[in-house]
C-alpha cells in the first residue's frame, strides 16, 4: 500500500508542477490545487493511521505516547484544506477580474502571436 500511496503523492505532485508551468491562469490554479492536495496526502501519510488508539488522553491509560494517536497531522491537514480553499477562491476573483480587465486569461496578460 505504502507504494501506492507514494505514486499516488508523485502523480498528484508532478501534474500540479506541470499545471503550474502552463500559459492560462485556469491551469495554474487547478496546478496549485493539485500541488496543496499532494502536500497535504503526504503530510497525513507521514501521521501514520493509528487503529485503536484514543485521540484523548484516558486516565487509564497513563501519559505513556504510545497509546494515543497523533492529533497533530490530522490538524495540519484540516488547517491547511481550509487556506487552500479560501486561497483558491480569492485566485479565482482576480482571475476572473483579470480576464475581465484584458479580455484574455494568459498569465502574461497577451495571447500569443499566431504565425
Amino acid at each position: 500500500m505504502e507504494i501506492v500511496l507514494a505514486l499516488a503523492i508523485g502523480i498528484m505532485g508532478g501534474s500540479g508542477v506541470y499545471l503550474l508551468l502552463r500559459p492560462r491562469t485556469f491551469q495554474v490554479i487547478i496546478g496549485l490545487s493539485l500541488l496543496a492536495y499532494a502536500v497535504n496526502l503526504f503530510i497525513f501519510s507521514m501521521g501514520r493511521l493509528n487503529l485503536g488508539r484514543a485521540p484523548v488522553i484516558v486516565p487509564s491509560f497513563g501519559s505513556n505516547p504510545a497509546f494515543y494517536a497523533d492529533p497533530l497531522p490530522q490538524a495540519l491537514v484540516l488547517t491547511a484544506i481550509v487556506i487552500g480553499f479560501a486561497t483558491t477562491a480569492l485566485f479565482l476573483v482576480v482571475l476572473l477580474a483579470s480576464r475581465g480587465l484584458t479580455g484574455t486569461d494568459h498569465v502574461d496578460g497577451r495571447e500569443p502571436e499566431q504565425e
